[in-house]
């Protein structure tokens, strides 16, 4: 193997660390919205208190945007990590190591709003955040 190709299986490997990191966040960015979300909805119904219930509605909302954005610079780096594979496939005659940051940068610029709009409507993003909030909105409005 060459010093290359190395070089370039040791920036694969630690992409794809980094992705599997992001997603350990977005777990943690998951238990903070349901704990917030949990404290002020049992508060606002123990205290009859609406103002609590859309609190943790614009909470579980911030979350959620929050999640999206953390989604999306994950996402940025798997354009790399293809170029990578399509090097190591023979798709691509030669590519130029430790050109993460670079390719990052573009692929998180490339997609703008419309990326994290798509980003927002995944599955595994809106849940638990959107769920909680339209959950939120139903009983502030039943209160």
């Amino acid at each position: 193997m060459s010093q290359r190709e190395q070089q370039l299986q040791a920036e694969y490997f630690h992409l794809t660390g980094l992705i599997d990191a992001f997603d350990q966040k977005s777990l943690t960015i998951k238990a903070w919205s349901l704990t917030l979300a949990g404290m002020l909805a049992g508060s606002g119904a123990f205290f009859e208190r609406p103002a609590l219930l859309w609190v943790g509605v614009l909470g579980s909302l911030m979350f959620w945007w929050v999640e999206g954005h953390w989604k999306a610079f994950q996402s940025a780096h798997f354009a790399r990590i293809e170029k990578i594979e399509a090097f190591f496939r023979g798709d691509i005659a030669s590519l130029a190591p430790f050109q993460s940051a670079a390719s990052w940068d573009h692929s998180r610029h490339q997609g703008g709003w419309r990326e994290l709009l798509r980003i927002l409507c995944w599955r595994h993003v809106f849940l638990p955040h959107g769920l909680i909030a339209l959950v939120l909105i139903g009983t502030a409005v039943w209160v």
